[in-house]
């Protein structure tokens, strides 16, 4: 007789659900067995980088080891006319099933969640097409009119009830139901997440800083401006070190030596690429920053304090000629 894990059986559920759903839906469903997502952190949207993007809320995704937050950030849509419908959790009488997010001529059901930043529930507030263009509400979009001329102010009414719930349904959820335009909108051509969308994803469930087991359900860094700005992100989780006494001096310097050296191979990597890298550079990077984002969570959770400093044993990590790290001995 086989016998199987419960791993393996969890496997097996997700794969059955995904069967279910319509591929011109792309609502991915994943499973979280009877645990409920962690509540909606506090935080500010940082200001737009360019015209043209758009804001997708931050939300908690599941993995391996438990639920990680996915930093709200602005990206840019595969096409003029689209906008994002984010995912959202939906008890779904025995588990928690996510919806995943999508784009759309239209802003469908994403749970009556509240992500804040034009997404109060119902609908998106934050701005439309214009001829062509995006045009910003200014009144809940964090952007500069200097630099972005296609701008209006327009107040948006938010329902704050379970202001910080993170889930639709069941006990403490959202208790919202599509309405009948927005059952509608399901009906309509739905384009998948961005290349950059996922790679944004795959980046926030590397870091292990991310995942609520180790932030309490309150990350360091939950939103950003765009996908890949994880050096200045991991500079700011450094300051906060600092400033609480958690990084002695021996570990900011350390961490600023491979960040620094991160720097210097993304620089040499795009002078001999035509100002590109390629894909396995990036892969070379982002597994060094994931290793850099490691040490600065060990860091900040050790001993060693600014006012109890151990004394320095290891001299700051090389670089590895293939993109990792290894100690100098």
């Amino acid at each position: 007789m086989k016998f199987f894990s419960m791993h393996s059986i969890r496997k097996y559920i997700v794969a059955m659900a995904l069967a279910l759903v319509p591929a011109a839906s792309f609502a991915g469903v994943f499973i979280s067995v009877g645990i409920a997502p962690p509540a909606l952190p506090v935080y500010t949207q940082p200001i737009c980088p360019g015209d043209g993007y758009l804001w997708n809320p931050g939300y908690w995704a599941y993995g391996d080891a438990g639920y990680y937050w996915v930093p709200g950030v602005w990206v840019q849509p595969p096409m003029a006319g689209v906008l994002w419908t984010p995912g959202y959790w939906g008890w779904g009488g025995s588990a928690f099933l996510f919806h995943a997010g999508y784009w759309g001529p239209h802003v469908g059901f994403y749970g009556g969640i509240n992500y804040g930043f034009g997404y109060g529930g119902v609908g998106f507030g934050g701005g439309r097409w214009e001829g062509g263009h995006f045009a910003y509400n200014t009144a809940v979009m964090n952007v500069n009119r200097t630099v972005i001329h296609n701008t209006y102010v327009e107040n948006v009414h938010v329902n704050n009830v379970g202001v910080h719930t993170s889930f639709n349904g069941g006990a403490g959820g959202i208790q919202a139901h599509a309405t009948a335009q927005e059952a509608s909108y399901e009906h309509e051509n739905h384009i998948a997440p961005t290349a950059a969308q996922q790679s944004h994803v795959q980046s926030a469930g590397a870091n292990h800083a991310n995942f609520a087991s180790a932030n309490g359900g309150h990350p360091q860094n939950a939103a950003m401006s765009r996908v890949g700005e994880r050096a200045n992100n991991q500079q700011q989780r450094v300051a906060q070190g600092v400033r609480s006494g958690q990084m002695t001096a021996h570990e900011t310097g350390n961490v600023e030596n491979r960040e620094a050296s991160i720097n210097h191979q993304v620089a040499t990597d795009r002078a001999a690429n035509g100002g590109k890298l390629t894909g396995q550079e990036k892969q070379q990077v982002n597994q060094r920053q994931n290793n850099v984002s490691k040490s600065i969570y060990q860091d900040k959770h050790n001993a060693a304090t600014q006012s109890h400093p151990a004394p320095a044993v290891h001299s700051a990590p090389a670089a590895h000629p293939q993109g990792g790290e290894k100690p100098r001995r």
